[in-house]
């Protein structure tokens, strides 16, 4: 049934279908508009936001002039809020626009049933189901630790507001999906939040009072993530390369090739090979940073060319980095200087320079055609594609600072949150001005409303290198799962992690587990984090990359399977990694955020605690086959066996690929 909308004589109410999701009255406003000033401070793309909030109003006044809805305050009657429904095949939407340009605040509360469940709000790392909670929408670094009560996040608030939050995330999107089979998206850049905390009601705040609020009804929720992957863009299928193997992360300069093939001497199914310091390497107390000048570094990689060139007769491609900022201190900072490409100071025409934790860097100014041009064809164009690069990590996107002046004249608050998808327009345009969309690929972690349609595959960021609850590698899971259900169907992570700081080192059995779960993605890729000579690696020792030989082994045996999902999510929009209750609708599955599905056909619970030899699986109805044993079980909860290399993984009995799950036990010796 489609959303409905109806008027009132002293208000109006709007239906997904026949449930009714927002009602306004002049007694009972639902709307509300005020006035406020940020206070905000950034330091290394860390936030603090905070809002010195002058008026609220509820507008309980209305009329209705032949559809023309006004609506204001008996306060303040010269400040109107008009509304405009719009309707199309896809959606209904409210058009929201305030008469006053000095309102700068709104207020929606929309209502909710004290047993919906709500999910999505872009990639969120913590909690995938929403409710009972407040989330902010503003793209940031997500903080090392994110938890208020560790001692490692209250370290890092002290050291530069770097502990972060339950909801900080380099991916916010002011988009939710409710378990009643509609979905609403709040079409603004501009700061806002979703407040769950009261169960019959789901508050918006935002700092604008000119936004589209957009209601997406479907019969179920797969048509539901359809919709969403229509509305915001639907990405290209992964490359057979990127799919078929692992992808190793190694950047030890000329040492990396000795690396690279002892690894491969191991067995692995390698078709990658990513060296992120193919631009130069800079020592800082963070750990080992890059030089953020995007140009190949000759003297850390003498015979980089000859390299590429061996390792494509091979079948193993090359991976490098990229970000949307320049070192001040290198070339193409000066270069792109002297266009007149870089976002400025507010109080004189310098180029904004931006702190990135012991060196500077400009800004930029993908606002202006010319400078997104520019970066597009005479960085990523010339310097990597015609290079010989297949793909890279595109990273950052979330430190646009909020005093720069832009090309464009926008206002940074707002830009703040569509530089990612600004950035990774950049990088989709290179590649597609080569001709190898598809081909080559890149991988990003930034990314607000609309990056599905340029950005070809998500990673879940820095996390910490340990079993943490709000930022160790069970995050990876929740950020696949959220991000999914909002058009993004393709994620991965650092193999390993990142970020090891004050002590916290990689274990062993970090090592081991995140082998394992890396193997169930649909890129798998190792990093050697922030701090490698501190942390152990893949080429550690024998039993690492025995491990992660036959790991890649799995992985590149399931390549024919992740193909037909990568076409299925090319068709229908749905992503590779799903909640269980996106194909099953049973309450109990609404806070499942430790395992999925892998496709319809495949469900995987990684382990992601610390020192466990076995873990609880939830089955969905049906009739599931033990990867490894080849046991048969039904529908329930199963203690299951969780060995290295035999992380818990089911398929159906009945799906058409049970000869290629089959094989995985046959020829690996499972």
């Amino acid at each position: 049934m489609p959303s409905q909308f109806i008027m009132h004589a002293d208000g109006f109410d709007l239906f997904a279908g026949d449930i009714c999701v927002l009602t306004h009255r002049t007694h009972s406003p639902a709307f509300a508009i005020g006035t406020g000033t940020p206070d905000m401070e950034m330091v290394r793309g860390n936030f603090r936001i905070d809002d010195n909030l002058d008026l609220r109003l509820p507008l309980d006044c209305f009329a209705n002039d032949k559809g023309a809805i006004r609506l204001w305050s008996s306060e303040r009657p010269d400040a109107i809020l008009g509304i405009r429904v719009d309707r199309d095949a896809r959606k209904l939407a409210l058009r929201i626009r305030c008469t006053d340009e000095s309102i700068n605040r709104l207020w929606v509360d929309m209502l909710c049933a004290e047993d919906e469940a709500f999910w999505g709000g872009g990639e969120q790392m913590s909690y995938l189901r929403l409710n009972g909670r407040r989330f902010p929408f503003w793209t940031s670094e997500p903080g090392v630790g994110r938890d208020k009560s560790t001692k490692l996040t209250q370290i890092m608030d002290a050291e530069g507001l770097a502990g972060g939050d339950y909801w900080t995330t380099n991916y916010p999107q002011p988009t939710w999906l409710s378990s009643r089979n509609y979905a609403v998206h709040l079409e603004t850049a501009a700061y806002s939040v979703l407040d769950l905390t009261d169960g019959t009601r789901a508050g918006i705040e935002c700092w604008k009072a000119d936004v589209d609020l957009e209601l997406f009804t479907a019969n179920d929720r797969t048509g539901l993530v359809g919709q969403m992957s229509d509305r915001f863009g639907r990405q290209p299928p992964l490359p057979d390369w990127a799919i078929s193997g692992a992808i190793v992360g190694l950047k030890d300069g000329q040492d990396t090739f000795e690396r690279f093939e002892k690894i491969a001497a191991s067995g692995a199914a390698l078709t990658g090979l990513w060296c992120e310091d193919w631009i130069g390497i800079r020592q800082t107390g963070f750990g080992k940073r890059l030089f953020w000048d995007w140009q190949w570094n000759a003297k850390r990689y003498p015979d980089l060319p000859d390299r590429i060139a061996a390792l494509a007769k091979r079948g193993v491609r090359f991976l490098g980095y990229v970000n949307p900022y320049l070192a001040v201190d290198g070339p193409l900072f000066t270069e792109a200087a002297s266009l007149g490409y870089l976002a400025l100071r507010q109080d004189s025409d310098e180029p904004y320079a931006v702190d990135f934790g012991e060196f500077d860097a400009g800004v930029v100014d993908f606002t202006n055609p010319e400078a997104a041009a520019w970066f597009s064809e005479r960085i990523i164009g010339q310097e990597m594609l015609d290079f010989g690069l297949s793909g890279w990590m595109a990273d950052f996107g979330e430190y646009l600072p909020t005093d720069v002046r832009l090309f464009d004249g926008s206002d940074p608050m707002e830009a703040h949150n569509r530089w990612p998808v600004l950035w990774a327009k950049v990088n989709a345009d290179a590649i597609a001005s080569r001709g190898k969309t598809g081909d080559a690929t890149f991988f990003m972690r930034a990314g607000f409303s609309g990056v599905q349609a340029y950005c070809p595959l998500l990673w879940a960021g820095d996390q910490c290198v340990d079993f943490s609850r709000h930022d160790g590698i069970n995050t990876v899971l929740t950020g696949a799962l959220s991000s999914g259900l909002l058009g993004n169907a393709y994620h991965h992570s650092d193999l390993g992690g990142y970020t090891s700081l004050h002590g916290v080192v990689r274990s062993a059995d970090l090592m081991h587990r995140w082998i394992d779960m890396a193997a169930f993605a649909p890129v798998m890729r190792s990093h050697e984090g922030n701090r490698p000579a501190d942390n152990l690696q893949l080429d550690s020792n024998a039993e690492f990359l025995a491990h992660f030989a036959r790991m890649s082994q799995v992985h590149a045996r399931l390549a024919p399977y992740v193909r037909a999902l990568s076409d299925e999510a090319v068709a229908t929009g749905l992503p590779l990694q799903r909640p269980l209750f996106l194909h099953y609708d049973d309450p109990a599955y609404y806070d499942v955020q430790d395992q999925y599905l892998y496709g319809a056909d495949m469900l995987v619970a990684p382990v992601v605690e610390a020192d466990r030899t076995e873990r609880n699986v939830i089955l969905p109805e049906g009739e599931w086959v033990h990867l490894w044993s080849g046991t048969h079980y039904a529908q329930g909860t199963h203690a299951i066996a969780a060995p290295y290399g035999e992380p818990p993984v089911f398929t159906r009995k009945d799906s058409p690929f049970a000869p290629l799950f089959a094989s995985v036990k046959e020829e690996l010796g499972a």
